[in-house]
């Protein structure tokens, strides 16, 4: 077939919808500028499954990505693709360093914290103004996954917030890359300090777990002290900002289209159906660099991804496409079918997403019980996207409080 033209992706993401449908009509696979980076970008949700689940496909640049060494330097996502941790990890290293993370996460531990996150959201809706406007993403999506990660991983309080100013930075894309490599030597100092602090004060928390299970290890080989702290960044990062996004989007669609709302206060749907169909309409992430091509990998339409080249995941495309979903387009809470990329797909799956899942359902619960009348307080097409191809959220999400009327 004639090779296309490259699509440069926006790096501001002013109209990202429009975007993901100009991939899905490149084809399967379409090759893309992604801040100077040339990769395919993978819409077909059949064909990202298969490469998300095939050996022929790593995440480690080092090993993988002839480029890597003279990329990395001056690229502004340097670090999505520098870390070492198991977000770039391949094969029996992946496995290692995600079996010493998985315990943190497990389906006991996870539904264990209910009871904390049920009174987590219940503080933050008793602090917020009822009869006046509120930016729900400053003041609910925000707080409540920064304090749930937080404790998690033992990040003090009065530190949460400079976690989360450059956590925010990282998932930004319209910075330089000297910008971004400033961001990446604050956030190395943030770690640096909480390391320190929890070797000499551990507690019963990730970090310190992490800590005594690399201390353990007379030579180190457990987990390297890069590692260490490329793991901890990658359990507050991908902890924190996904879930603010998801909160984010669920709370503006609600308000934007109350046939959703009508679905659930009539029982024809549940909290888990919304949050689910939120994953797939408007996932946290959009695109997720990045993987390596190992071998050459026909592709459906004829085109070859050649050994060596990059490969995009745009799982904000794949999740509308129309041979997976009829309407794709339309939230719909009441769809049979939950199925969508938005945790990843394979051995790369979020290990975190059960956590995501009861944080969102929980918020969306107890913030409708409390304002069942709130409402949007601008339209939606006046709400600002963030400027991230990856992040997917609002600047803002203004809304108007209005609790139960009690006579």
């Amino acid at each position: 077939m004639p090779e296309q033209q490259i699509l440069v992706l926006d790096p501001t993401a002013t109209n990202p919808d429009a975007e993901h449908r100009a991939l899905r009509e490149r084809g399967p696979a379409t090759l893309v500028d992604i801040l100077g980076v040339r990769a395919w970008s993978v819409s077909d949700p059949a064909l990202l499954k298969r490469l998300l689940t095939s050996k022929d496909v790593s995440k480690d640049g080092r090993a993988h990505w002839p480029a890597f060494a003279q990329t990395v330097p001056t690229w502004p996502l340097a670090l999505w693709v520098a870390v070492e941790n198991m977000f770039t990890a391949y094969g029996a290293n992946h496995s290692r360093l995600r079996r010493m993370v998985a315990p943190a996460l497990s389906a006991r531990r996870t539904a264990a914290l209910q009871p904390d996150i049920e009174a987590l959201v219940t503080g933050i809706l008793d602090d917020l103004p009822a009869g006046e406007t509120v930016d729900l993403r400053e003041h609910l999506a925000y707080p409540l996954p920064i304090a749930v990660i937080g404790k998690l991983m033992g990040v003090p309080a009065d530190r949460r917030t400079e976690f989360r100013t450059v956590v925010d930075n990282v998932f930004a894309t319209h910075l330089t890359a000297e910008e971004q490599a400033a961001n990446t030597a604050a956030l190395y100092g943030l770690l640096d300090a909480l390391i320190q602090t929890k070797r000499s004060e551990p507690g019963e928390d990730m970090t310190s777990l992490l800590i005594a299970t690399r201390d353990d290890e007379g030579d180190g080989s457990a987990l390297s002290h890069a590692e260490l702290r490329d793991t901890l960044l990658l359990m507050i990062s991908a902890g924190y900002e996904t879930t603010v996004n998801v909160i984010d989007q669920a709370i503006t669609t609600l308000l934007t289209d109350p046939q959703q709302l009508a679905h659930i206060r009539a029982g024809r749907c549940t909290w888990q159906d919304i949050v689910e169909e939120t994953l797939r309409h408007q996932p946290a992430v959009k695109h997720l660099p990045l993987r390596y091509a190992r071998t050459d990998i026909p592709l459906p339409d004829g085109q070859t991804i050649k050994t060596g080249e990059v490969i995009l995941a745009s799982y904000a495309a794949a999740n509308r496409h129309p041979d997976w979903y009829k309407d794709a387009d339309r939230f719909d809470a009441t769809r049979p079918s939950k199925e969508h990329l938005a945790f990843g797909h394979g051995v790369h799956f979020c290990l975190g997403a059960p956590l995501a899942r009861l944080e969102v359902a929980t918020a969306l619960r107890l913030f409708f019980e409390r304002f069942p009348d709130a409402q949007l307080a601008t339209g939606h097409e006046e709400l600002r996207r963030l400027p991230s191809l990856i992040s997917n959220g609002h600047t803002t999400v203004p809304v108007r409080l209005r609790p139960t009327t009690t006579s």
